[in-house]
């Protein structure tokens, strides 16, 4: 099983154009910033929007081509489970479940059969009779969920399926939805903006930008080696963008770093977090990158502060609510950062 799909899409201001291939009983999950297209997929897959241009294929049948052929959503193997759940209000859980299964032909006592069965699936037996709205966020998205499954899909797609849920429950969902996506024999593509999230229920990541594939692969392959600006971001780390002169760095933005084996030609540096130090006072040290600028932000984040220094250089640096008392720190105020070369790694842009 395997689904081999070219989405070429122009909406609006989008210009998509996303190669994608998953194996069965694969999870992949497509990040991006807001436009950058990646509800557009999911909505093609599932035959929502039409594409323009390309070729979606599923087990060797074509769903569509942008021309002749396309096949209608009631007609696809795709299972849908949408950002808000898109539960009829009017409907009891059960017959929510039983929806896609009558639109898909089924008849209505083999359908409620069916559903049923779900339900006590996903452990809601018990609340079949609900509506939506006397349901829990939880609740709420194991029905979408549930119903999704029904029809027998050999293609899961889920829109942003935890967005909708508070902190709180969020990470007993994510853990339920993990264990139920892993129970489906068939493909798995989700979206979401979350690197947990992301990290929890996908074997593999696809960030996508302006309608455009930028970077796959695991989420360590990706934090070793962000591609852009906005996965450096993502995944927590500084990324700079330069020319390599063998040992040493000169960035687009200006100035420049040594870093071992930089190499020739256009390079990324990554620098974690962790790796960059901040000091009141030139430093003396064994550091061979030292820069000075102005504090921008200041954000605690668990146990650690995040401290954003601008200047010819910018880099945020991840440093102990104790360091930030003993430097003083506020927004505005001048600090000295330092990298050891030794600890940049820089790639092939």
């Amino acid at each position: 099983m395997t689904l081999a799909a070219r989405v070429g899409v122009r909406l609006g201001t989008l210009d998509l154009d996303v190669d994608l291939r998953v194996e069965a009983g694969e999870t992949v999950a497509l990040l991006g910033p807001n436009g950058a297209g990646k509800t557009t997929v999911l909505r093609a897959l599932s035959g929502l929007t039409p594409i323009d241009a390309g070729r979606i294929e599923l087990d060797g049948v074509v769903l569509d081509d942008g021309g002749a052929t396309f096949v209608p959503p009631e007609g696809r193997p795709v299972g849908v489970v949408f950002q808000d759940y898109v539960l009829f209000p009017h409907l009891s859980a059960l017959e929510n479940v039983a929806f896609g299964l009558r639109a898909r032909g089924a008849g209505r006592a083999a359908a409620r059969r069916t559903a049923a069965g779900w339900l006590e699936t996903v452990g809601l037996a018990d609340h079949a009779d609900d509506r939506p709205g006397a349901l829990s966020g939880g609740q709420a998205q194991r029905v979408a969920l549930a119903r999704a499954l029904a029809v027998e899909p050999r293609l899961l797609v889920l829109d942003e399926p935890l967005a909708a849920l508070d902190q709180q429950a969020r990470v007993a969902v994510r853990r339920d939805l993990r264990d139920r996506m892993q129970a489906f024999a068939g493909i798995r593509i989700l979206v979401t903006h979350d690197p947990v999230d992301a990290a929890t229920l996908a074997d593999r990541l696809v960030v996508l930008e302006h309608g455009r594939i930028v970077q796959s692969g695991t989420l360590v392959e990706i934090t070793a080696h962000p591609r852009s600006p906005w996965v450096a971001e993502l995944v927590g780390v500084n990324l700079l963008r330069g020319t390599g002169r063998e040992d040493r760095v000169e960035l687009t933005d200006g100035g420049a770093l040594v870093a071992a084996g930089a190499g020739t030609g256009p390079v990324l540096a990554v620098v974690h977090p962790h790796s960059v130090t901040l000091h009141a006072t030139t430093p003396n040290g064994s550091a061979r990158n030292v820069w000075q600028g102005p504090v921008e932000s200041i954000e605690p984040v668990g146990d650690r502060v995040r401290v954003r220094v601008g200047g010819t250089v910018p880099l945020t640096a991840e440093i102990t609510p104790a360091a930030l008392a003993d430097l003083g720190l506020v927004a505005g105020a001048a600090v000295w950062t330092s990298v050891k070369a030794t600890d940049i790694t820089v790639t092939p842009a």
